[in-house]
């Protein structure tokens, strides 16, 4: 009865708006120790439970009566939002809004600085800022991982089973039946009076048996032949059957029917390879033409071609076949470039495997299968110089630094540096004393390259140094900065296939403790640390300060023979034994961004110009194509590629052409060296 009371008290204090907020939590509250209790986890829903609730709320009510403040009532508090009070107390005066000057930043500062402000809620009632318990903290995080109120609740608790499988005396009510139970019931006589009514007038008709016979309709019986085109947009009708010629005659002329020979062979024939699906026959009459064997084969094969085959209509497109060219400059507007044969040089009696151009462009070296290098004046072709050696020579490179007058030889395992003593004479006696005023370290480190100083008749033809490697050695090719020597040794099955020298320190180093595939030719990126692998199929971009592998380019083709890096170093060129040309970009893939095919037959050498967009690349079709090949700063446009002029001189010798070409240092002139033993300039 108390209990009661104060439920109606509550009531109409919410009714009259004497609710305040704080008792929304007092019931909340109320929630929780009723929770704890191990009878009852959920929300209340019994008179005793609802009544513990109401004495709880009287309570906190009576205890917390000085708190009341706020007497609006359950209303949206958005009302008052564009008002500086947010209600009234029981005297009827107004509640100001607490001063909330905090800008974003503040806010901020506050969640950075506050311990207590992830527990910190606002009372919408009063404005207030309340600070959250361990306890309801706790009861927060329990609900929300949807578990019950009470820690010490215990819901796996047995189940008491009040009502067993085991039949009883005594029934569990003994209360009579209901009169209406066997009494026949008025409300369903009239409903069934009303149905019989219905369907003796017509109005209900009674379900029909489903027919079981199955029904056949014309699927275009009531088809328009013009709607077909504008229910398919693109509607193609069946291609016609060729209409029959002579053959199909039954009295055909006597050329058409076949004689004895044609027809064996016609029998011979596979049924694809058949002109004619029949043999012409002649009949007197057209009543004594028997019924024809393959009718009902030929029109089933119709139907399954109308059926099966897909039609395609093809659009013919005009095209002017100028438009598919793409538009190049004229070759005019890019000169300068090499356009004719200037000078031989002649002396070898083999085929010349390597050339280079000395820094300053005045002199070149040859290295041929005659076992010879040999020296020559650019300008008049004249031989100034022979250098005999114990092998066909594989590779000649001349020092790029022009503070060194040294060129790399290399023949079978061994590679010697020469000083050929032309030129400036200071920079030639300043080379033999940096190789002299080499001193030996106290501790000798085993390397896998023996360094020998050349002594008698090999020193007073110009070498310097004997650099003696465990293996055959192919291609030889210098740093920019004229110190480090690159020699490669191919070998499939050998980790030692690139071996990196230091003149200065007379040291050689390994750089890579196994290969992956056959190497076929290195260089130096010639600005940054970057050191240049090819083999067979990929080229491999190492960075040697990290000493780590910076990229990995995919050329495409079967076999790469030769490689040459662009001097702003962001673009690469390699040629194959498969006639392609492939033209990498560093920075947009590592996909080749052009193919070029331009010859007929392998590659053997390409090589950019230092200062010239120009390109070019000599194979064994015994031509040598120079491409402009320009380089932007702005690096959303794309090079521009284009062939400018196929040069020819040299002869074909027993199936190889080209095998060498290189550009001169300062001018647009072309150096190639062929099978036939000549070294031809074109300018």
């Amino acid at each position: 009865m108390w209990c009661g009371n104060i439920r109606r008290r509550s009531a109409g204090c919410q009714q009259r708006g004497f609710w305040p907020s704080f008792l929304e939590a007092s019931v909340k509250n109320a929630h929780t120790i009723s929770s704890q209790s191990p009878i009852s986890p959920s929300p209340p829903q019994s008179e005793q439970e609802v009544d513990k609730i109401s004495l709880l709320v009287f309570i906190t009510f009576s205890v917390r009566s000085q708190d009341i403040r706020n007497t609006v009532g359950n209303i949206p508090m958005e009302w008052y939002k564009d008002y500086p009070h947010i209600g009234y107390d029981l005297d009827g005066k107004k509640i100001f809004k607490p001063i909330r000057n905090k800008d974003e930043l503040d806010e901020f500062l506050d969640k950075m600085e506050n311990p207590d402000y992830w527990r910190t809620v606002q009372d919408k009632m009063t404005g207030a800022d309340i600070r959250l318990s361990d306890e309801q903290v706790d009861l927060v995080h329990r609900l929300q991982q949807g578990k019950f109120g009470d820690v010490n609740f215990n819901e796996y608790e047995p189940a008491i089973d009040f009502f067993s499988n085991e039949v009883m005396i005594h029934p569990v009510t003994n209360r009579p039946q209901d009169k209406r139970s066997f009494i026949p019931s008025l409300i369903e006589k009239e409903k069934v009076g009303k149905l019989v009514h219905a369907i003796k007038m017509g109005w209900i008709k009674p379900r029909r048996p489903k027919e079981t016979t199955p029904q056949y309709y014309d699927l275009w019986a009531k088809e328009d032949p013009n709607s077909i085109l504008g229910r398919h947009k693109m509607h193609v009708p069946a291609p016609k059957m060729k209409l029959p010629g002579h053959q199909e005659s039954y009295n055909p002329p006597p050329e058409y029917l076949l004689s004895e020979e044609e027809r064996l062979a016609w029998e011979q024939q596979d049924p694809e390879d058949r002109k004619l699906s029949f043999l012409p026959q002649k009949f007197a009459c057209l009543r004594a033409v028997p019924a024809y064997s393959r009718f009902i084969h030929e029109r089933f094969e119709r139907c399954l071609d109308l059926y099966l085959c897909p039609r395609q209509r093809k659009m013919r497109v005009n095209v002017n076949p100028e438009d598919l060219i793409p538009k190049l400059p004229k070759p005019k507007d890019l000169q300068p470039f090499p356009t004719t044969q200037s000078l031989v040089y002649r002396g070898h009696s083999s085929l010349v495997r390597s050339i280079s151009v000395s820094p300053s462009g005045q002199w070149l070296v040859s290295g041929s299968d005659d076992c010879t290098v040999r020296f020559w004046e650019v300008s008049t072709a004249r031989c100034l110089k022979t250098v005999e050696v114990g092998g066909a020579v594989k590779g000649v490179a001349w020092n790029p630094n022009p503070s060194i007058c040294l060129v790399a030889v290399s023949y079978d395992d061994t590679v010697v540096l020469l000083n050929p003593g032309l030129g400036d004479r200071l920079v030639c006696t300043a080379t033999d004393q940096l190789i002299s005023s080499y001193e030996e370290p106290e501790e000798v480190m085993d390397q896998s390259v023996q360094w020998a100083v050349a002594e008698g008749e090999g020193h007073e033809q110009g070498h310097r140094l004997i650099l003696k490697h465990p293996k055959a050695v192919r291609q030889v090719t210098w740093h920019g900065k004229g110190d480090y020597l690159a020699c490669v040794m191919p070998d499939n099955g050998s980790s030692l296939q690139v071996v990196i020298h230091q003149v200065s320190k007379r040291r050689t180093q390994n750089p890579f403790r196994k290969n992956k595939g056959l190497v076929q030719c290195v260089s130096f990126h010639p600005i940054r640390p970057y050191f240049f692998v090819a083999t067979q199929r990929y080229v491999r971009v190492y960075n040697l300060i990290k000493q780590e592998l910076t990229k990995k380019l995919m050329a495409n083709c079967k076999w790469i023979s030769s490689m040459a890096i662009h001097p702003g170093g962001d673009n690469v060129i390699c040629g194959s034994y498969d006639c392609r040309l492939a033209w990498f970009d560093l920075d947009l893939s590592t996909k080749p961004y052009k193919v070029l095919r331009h010859h007929k037959k392998a590659l053997r050498s390409v090589a950019y110009h230092r200062h010239y967009p120009l390109f070019a690349s000599g194979s064994d079709d015994g031509s040598v194509i120079v491409c402009h090949g320009m380089v932007y700063n702005d690096l959303l446009q794309n090079p521009l590629i284009v062939p400018v002029k196929v040069l020819k001189g040299h002869t074909i010798t027993h199936d190889l052409g080209v095998l060498d070409v290189t550009f001169h240092p300062t001018q647009p002139w072309v150096f190639s060296s062929g099978a036939d033993g000549t070294v031809r300039l074109f300018t």
